[in-house]
């Protein structure tokens, strides 16, 4: 599907992949952030799982404009500055989600890693809810969001890219005054709610080793019913 919005300004032909709750709507709708691997059949997968709870999913292709070669160094500057294009696409995958004839209008935004960064940043820019997983805080956390809408985010202990990085953000939203719930699992690494092609012969195995990349049934699942839980409270008309 192609995301488009009215007088806005986003990359032409911004692409997505939308998931509808089975039944009557309307419902509350999130918007789904990729990772750096981008619009994967993991994140589809995380999408549909979305919708079986109840939400109106979108995910939204930052990676659209050429592909994750051409735009991956371009994001990440992004999600590094807070500033750029992928915010541009990520308002209007918000703003359709929102104006769909099947919402309530309220929208909430859930990001993976890369994805993650850009859920926290989007946290002060017109959503009502974020779930960020295992994305980098930014500098000046407390600062950067304060007025932010309600967080509820996940990181792996055993993420040597992000070390420490749940109880830093816990302490910046708390200087914030952001309601937030901020877990790390002691067991997890980096990624461990997404599914990759690893292993003895996935491509992703010298990554695996050195970032400590994998999946995490037990702490997935945990992750997941704080997000609908969350999500329920903040989401609900």
């Amino acid at each position: 599907m192609n995301i488009t919005v009215p007088n806005g300004v986003t990359t032409p032909d911004l692409r997505g992949y939308i998931a509808t709750p089975s039944g009557t709507g309307p419902w509350p709708g999130v918007v789904v952030i990729h990772e750096a691997l981008g619009l994967t059949q993991d994140i589809r997968q995380q999408t549909d799982r979305l919708a079986r709870e109840g939400f109106l999913a979108v995910a939204v292709d930052l990676f659209s404009a050429g592909g994750a070669v051409r735009c991956l160094r371009r994001t990440f500057a992004a999600v590094l500055s807070g500033d750029g294009p992928a915010f541009g696409d990520i308002e209007a995958a918000r703003q359709m989600v929102a104006a769909h004839p099947d919402s309530t209008g309220k929208v909430g935004v859930v990001g993976f890693c890369m994805g993650g960064g850009f859920a926290l940043l989007a946290a002060t820019r017109g959503f009502d809810a974020s779930a960020p997983n295992y994305g980098p805080p930014p500098k000046n956390a407390a600062e950067v969001l304060r007025g932010a809408c309600p967080i509820v985010a996940s990181y792996g202990a055993k993420d040597r890219a992000l070390r420490h990085a749940g109880p830093k953000l816990a302490k910046a939203l708390t200087e914030a005054g952001v309601e937030h719930d901020v877990k790390e699992y002691p067991d997890a690494g980096h990624s461990f709610m997404n599914r990759h092609p690893i292993g003895p012969f996935g491509p992703f195995t010298r990554l695996e080793k050195v970032v400590g990349l994998h999946h995490d049934p037990a702490a997935s699942e945990d992750a997941w019913s704080r997000i609908t839980d969350f999500f329920g409270t903040h989401l609900s008309d």
